[in-house]
C-alpha cells in the first residue's frame, strides 16, 4: 500500500476511534444523567410512586433540633420534594404576591439554587385544605417537569432554564387538582381530572410535543378530587381515574383494560407481583359510614307531633347519608336527605309509600359503590375486568387521601384518626388494626424505608412502626407545624415538608 494511502487509513482509524469514544461518552453521559441514580427519589412516592426507600435507614426519632441536618424557610405548599443527584424540587405557592414557582435546592445544604416561576395568570380554588402548589414535580435527573391546575405542565433543566410548557385551561374541582405527572422512559405522563377537559396525556419529554391523548368519557361529580399519580409495570401504564382503574399500552395510548369502582380519585395505585393495588375509598361503601334510615313507622312514632300518620316539613329531621369522623377541616360533612326530594308529590306531606321509595332510591344508589375497598385487580387482563377478578381485600377502614404500601408480604394504609389497618396480601386477611399516635385528617402517604413504616396526620405527627404482624410503635415525632406533603427519603435522608419549612433529617457525621 503506498505511503499515502497508509496514512490516509490510519487517519480514517484515528477519526473513527475518536467518533466512537465520544459517542461512548455522549452515551455513558445519558445514561446516568437521564436515569436517576438508586437513591434518587425522582417522583411522588419515590420510584414508580411505590412509598419504599429501598436500601435507605432515616433516623427513628426525629423533628426540629433532633437528628435534624437543616431546616430551610420554604413558601406554602402541598407538593412532596423529590431528590434527584445532588438537589432537591418543589413547587411553591406565594399567596401574598400570587406566584407560583419551582424551586430547586442543594441536598447537601437546603440552599436555593434556583427558582423558576410559572406565569399563571389566574389561579385554581379547591378544598379549604386545599393549596395551588399540591402536585409533585418528576424528574429523570436531566430535566424536572411539574404540573399546576393554574397553568399546566412547565419544564425545566437541571439549571433553571426553561425547556418548554404546554398551556392548559384553569381546572375545576371541588377538592383541587393535585394529580402528579411522571416522567417513564421518553414520555411525561399526565392523568387530568376536571370537569373542564378530563384526558390522559402523554408528551415528549425533550420537547413537550404531545405524543398521544386519550380523552376521559367517566362523569365527574362534585365530590371528585384528582390527585392520583400514573405508574408503569413494563409497557403498561396504569391509571387511578375519577371512576376506575384503566391500563393502556404507553407507546400508543391504547386503552387495555379498564375495571370499574367508583371512588374519589385519591389514592395512587401500586404493584404487587401479578396484580395491582388500589385504596378505592367512596362516601357511601364505608360501613360504618352508612347510617341506617328508619323505617316509616319509626320516622312516626319519633316526629308525628300531630298523629297524623304523616311527616311534615316541620316534623322531618336532619338526615345524614355520610359523615367523616377524625376530620380536621370537616369533622362532619355531607348531604341531607331533603323533605322535598322525598315529598314525590308535593303536598307536603310524606306517607309511606314516598318514604320507601326514597329509602329504595337511597339504597340503589349505594349500589353503585359495591367496588369500595381495598382492590387487587390482574395486571393482565383485558377489556372490562369482571368485579369476578377483583379481589376485595378489605371494606373497613379505607383511607379517603393516602395510598396504601405493600412489602410483598403484607398490605399496609392509614386513614383518618391514625387508623392504621395491615392485611396480608395473599389471602386479604387482616392482620391487625391499630390507632398510631396521629390522630385527625390524614392527606400524607405512608412510607417503608428501613424496615420501619412512617406514618404523617396533618397535625405534624409522625409515627414510625415496625413492619410485620406485630407491629411496635417506635417511635412518634412532632414536627410542630401541620405536614400534608407526603415525605421523601433517599440515602438514609429523611425529608419533610410542613406548612413551613423543608426539614432534612439523618443521622449526623461524627
Amino acid at each position: 500500500m503506498p505511503l499515502k494511502a497508509m496514512k490516509n487509513s490510519q487517519r480514517r482509524h484515528e477519526l473513527m476511534g475518536r467518533a466512537a469514544k465520544l459517542l461512548l461518552g455522549q452515551f455513558c453521559a445519558l445514561l446516568f444523567c437521564a436515569v436517576p441514580a438508586f437513591g434518587d427519589w425522582p417522583q411522588f412516592r419515590g420510584p414508580n410512586s411505590s412509598g419504599i426507600a429501598p436500601g435507605a435507614s432515616p433516623p427513628v426519632e426525629f423533628g426540629p433540633g433532633r437528628n435534624e441536618l437543616w431546616k430551610v424557610p420554604m413558601v406554602a405548599g402541598h407538593s412532596s420534594p423529590i431528590v434527584v443527584g445532588d438537589v432537591i424540587f418543589l413547587t411553591t405557592w406565594d399567596k401574598e404576591k400570587r406566584k407560583l414557582a419551582v424551586v430547586c435546592l442543594s441536598r447537601l445544604s437546603g440552599k436555593i439554587r434556583w427558582q423558576g416561576d410559572v406565569p399563571a395568570t389566574k389561579f385554581e380554588k379547591g378544598h379549604a385544605s386545599f393549596n395551588p402548589a399540591s402536585s409533585t414535580a418528576a424528574s429523570d435527573g436531566e430535566r424536572v417537569v411539574a404540573y399546576f391546575g393554574s397553568f399546566g405542565l412547565i419544564c425545566f433543566d437541571m439549571e433553571g432554564k426553561k425547556l418548554w410548557e404546554r398551556r392548559m385551561p384553569l381546572t375545576k374541582t371541588f377538592g383541587g387538582n393535585a394529580t402528579s405527572p411522571a416522567i417513564i422512559g421518553s414520555r411525561v405522563i399526565l392523568y387530568r381530572g376536571n370537569y373542564v377537559d378530563h384526558y390522559l396525556l402523554a408528551l415528549d419529554k425533550a420537547t413537550g410535543k404531545e405524543l398521544w391523548k386519550v380523552p376521559q368519557r367517566e362523569r365527574f361529580s362534585g365530590e371528585m378530587a384528582c390527585t392520583a399519580c400514573p405508574i408503569s409495570i413494563g409497557e403498561k401504564l396504569i391509571v387511578h381515574t375519577a371512576r376506575s382503574m384503566q391500563a393502556f399500552d404507553i407507546s400508543s395510548g391504547e386503552r387495555l383494560w379498564v375495571a370499574a369502582c367508583a371512588t374519589t380519585a385519591t389514592s395512587t395505585p401500586i404493584l404487587s407481583g401479578k396484580e395491582v393495588i388500589v385504596a378505592a375509598w367512596n362516601k357511601l361503601g364505608e360501613p360504618a359510614l352508612r347510617p341506617e334510615f328508619p323505617s316509616f313507622e319509626k320516622l312516626l312514632a319519633e316526629h308525628d307531633k300531630d298523629s297524623d300518620k304523616l311527616i311534615s316539613r316541620n316534623e322531618f329531621p336532619t338526615l345524614w347519608i355520610f359523615h367523616r369522623p377524625d376530620g380536621a377541616e370537616a369533622p362532619q360533612n355531607g348531604a341531607t336527605v331533603r323533605f322535598e326530594r322525598a315529598d314525590r308529590n308535593r303536598d307536603r306531606k310524606i306517607d309511606a309509600g314516598e318514604w320507601e321509595a326514597q329509602l329504595k332510591g337511597i339504597e340503589k344508589f349505594r349500589a353503585g359503590y359495591k367496588t369500595h375497598g381495598i382492590l387487587a385487580i390482574p395486571i393482565d387482563s383485558s377489556g372490562l375486568v369482571e368485579a369476578g377478578k377483583i379481589r376485595t381485600l378489605e371494606t373497613q377502614g379505607i383511607p379517603e387521601v393516602p395510598s396504601p404500601l405493600c412489602d410483598g408480604t403484607y398490605v399496609y394504609f392509614v386513614k383518618n384518626g391514625g387508623v392504621l389497618t395491615c392485611l396480608e396480601l395473599k389471602t386479604g386477611k387482616r392482620v391487625y388494626r391499630m390507632r398510631t399516635k396521629g390522630s385527625g385528617t390524614h392527606y400524607a402517604s405512608p412510607l417503608i424505608a428501613g424496615g420501619n413504616l412512617f406514618t404523617t396526620a396533618g397535625n405534624g405527627m409522625i409515627s414510625v412502626l415496625s413492619l410485620g404482624p406485630k407491629p411496635q410503635l417506635l417511635a412518634t415525632n412532632k414536627m410542630g407545624d401541620r405536614v400534608y406533603a407526603t415525605p421523601a427519603i433517599s440515602d438514609g435522608v429523611l425529608y419533610v415538608r410542613t406548612h413551613a419549612a423543608l426539614y432534612a433529617f439523618g443521622e449526623k457525621q461524627k
